[in-house]
This record gives structure tokens, sequence and C-alpha cells, in this order.
């Protein structure tokens, strides 16, 4: 079955300068690193073309002044793309009227950002209620759909702490939660858990997939952290200068690398943990021997190192219906764990 793209983005550019949009006509439409130079444009956004699946995570990532964030404002108009196209369920956000476009993100659209932003002056119920009260919603069933909110985020009993009262990662628990409050059918996060200590950001992202697992909500979450982008992930965009240069899964990323950057930027990364059976077996022999020992197509290599390298042949590969798919051979596996 096909999956249903949730978001298509097609060549989005994001130029900051003089006149962009005339630079950008000028140069038909793909303006070469020298033009940009010499004419002294910042290109934040280059050609930009994927799409987001309905119910997938796509974790962006890249280092600081890659183009990450611009990319996501991009996708909903906070920022003004230069050239491109984004469509959202269909709808052409880039034609869409500034009142069109408002209740697009009042009702569909859900966003957490690194700073969490809550109002000083409100309990929790009233923060996360807060968005409903911009639709108009009465009192009683914001606050109903609130108390709801407070239990998936896992904050009983704090309904009406002032966010001074709270931790860091309790903080974060009621931006979230005020970003579910609408339903979102897509939910934005620009690094949501990076202000957060290590052992609160853990638990953060635990608490996530934990509610990913719930809502099964459509989700672009960008982060530096390769490590988190790998626990968070279905796939992950690689930016680099501004350029989308390789979206893939991880186990994609690591074992075949689009780039050099790709390649450095994924170097210490454990390939074993990540890498499937799958990605390294070979093909099973004509007449495979039975009476070996037999691993999952779709088992990590870490989790069946030690079972096939206690024994001195190689090891059949299986499917879900238990039939031989390929062969596991030993030094193959020596290498998936052991090469950089």
């Amino acid at each position: 079955m096909s999956k249903k793209t949730k978001i298509a983005c097609d060549d989005i550019w994001k130029l900051y300068g003089s006149n962009p949009r005339e630079f950008f006509e000028r140069h038909k439409r793909n303006p070469d690193d020298e033009a940009i130079r010499s004419e002294k444009y910042i290109p934040a956004v280059r050609g930009a073309t994927f799409d987001v699946y309905e119910g997938e995570i796509l974790v962006i990532m890249g280092l600081s002044g890659s183009g990450k964030s611009t990319l996501v404002r991009c996708l909903s108009r906070l920022i003004e793309p230069t050239w491109g196209k984004v469509e959202f369920d269909g709808i052409d956000l880039l034609q869409a009227s500034e009142k069109e476009l408002i209740d697009i993100r009042r009702h569909k659209m859900g966003m957490v950002f690194q700073h969490f932003a809550l109002l000083p002056h409100r309990t929790v119920i009233q923060n996360i209620a807060f968005p409903l009260e911009v639709q108009g919603i009465d009192k009683d069933t914001r606050e109903k759909k609130a108390r709801e909110i407070i239990e998936i985020v896992g904050l009983q009993g704090r309904d009406n702490y002032y966010p001074r009262e709270l931790s860091g990662g309790q903080q974060q628990r009621v931006g979230i939660g005020r970003s579910l409050a609408v339903e979102p059918d897509i939910w934005f996060l620009d690094e949501p858990f990076s202000a957060l200590d290590p052992l609160i950001r853990k638990e953060m992202q635990d608490e996530f997939i934990r509610l990913q697992s719930m809502l099964g909500k459509t989700i672009v979450f960008i982060t530096h952290d390769f490590d988190e982008a790998i626990k968070l992930a279905d796939r992950i965009a690689i930016m680099y200068e501004g350029m989308i240069v390789q979206l893939g899964t991880a186990e994609e990323l690591i074992s075949n690398p689009a780039t050099d950057y790709v390649a450095e930027f994924t170097r210490d990364i454990p390939r074993a943990k990540l890498l499937s059976v799958r990605s390294i077996m070979d093909p099973p022999p004509p007449v495979p021997a039975a009476d070996r020992l037999s691993v999952h197509a779709d088992e990590s290599v870490q989790k069946i190192a030690r079972d096939v390298l206690a024994q001195e042949l190689d090891a059949n590969v299986v499917d879900d219906r238990d039939e031989i798919v390929g062969t596991l051979q030993r030094q193959r596996l020596l290498n998936a764990l052991f090469e950089q």
C-alpha cells in the first residue's frame, strides 16, 4: 500500500538580500554559487524537494546555519519562501490567503520550539487551553480538553501550577500539550529538547515516542543530534549549506552515504546497532543448508552477532514466513561490526 503524502515540497528556495525574487528570476530560477556570492545574497534554503508522509516522523538535521529551521518555517509560511511550492493535503500554501493560512495554522498545525514561550501569568491548564481560547471555544469545553491533554503529557496534579513552579522538562511538556490542543494534522518541532539537561532530554525523547505511539501524528522534527534523530525518526534529511544532501532511513545514511559530508556526519554512529541483517546478507545458495542457524532479515546486526559468531558456519537469513531469503557470512558480519 502506497504512503499518503501529507506535505509535498517542490524546489523551495529562501534567499536573503536586497531583491531576492528579482535576482532569482534573472538567474533563470537556478542561481549558481558565484552569482549568489557576487551579488551578496544569503542562500538559507536551496532547492529543497521532498515529501512528508502521513503518520511519519521526518527528522531534519544539520549543523547550526545549515538551513533546517528556515526550511521548516517555510513549510508553515512563518517565513515566506523566495520560490517553490508547498502543498498541505493538496492545498498550495504559498497561494493561500492570509485568512486561509491563519485558519490552517490554528486548526491543523501544531508548533513547538526550543524556547517554550509559556505565558508566565497563566497556569498549566490555561496555557494548554490558550490555542482553543484563540479559536473562540468556550471555557468549559477548552478546559475539559486541556485536562485530557494534561493526562496525555503526564502532568496530572499540576493543572494550577504556574510555569515558574515547574522544572524544565515539565515546562516543555506544557509546550507540547499546548501544541496538541488543536489536534493538529501536522506537528512541527524545532529542537524542542536541546535546552534540557541530558537526563531530562532522554526522558522527554522517551515520552515523545510514547505520545507518537498513541497519537500517530505526522511530524517534522528538527535536531542537530544524530543520536536523537536515530531514536525518533522514520526518515532523516541531512542539510548542508541550505541543501538537502541526503534523505533516507538512518540505516541508508550510514550504509550508503551520498556525500563525504554525510559520511563524516555519521562516522561515529555505532553501525551494528542500526544495520539490519538484510543490508549485509548475500543471496541464498541454490540448495540452502537447512541445519544452520537462522536469523531474521530485519533484526539488527548487533542483536544477532553473538549467536552467529559462536557458530563455525554462516547463518541462514529468514523472513516472516520462516523462508530462507539469504545467507549471512561470518566475515561480512565481522566487517559490519568493526569497519569504520
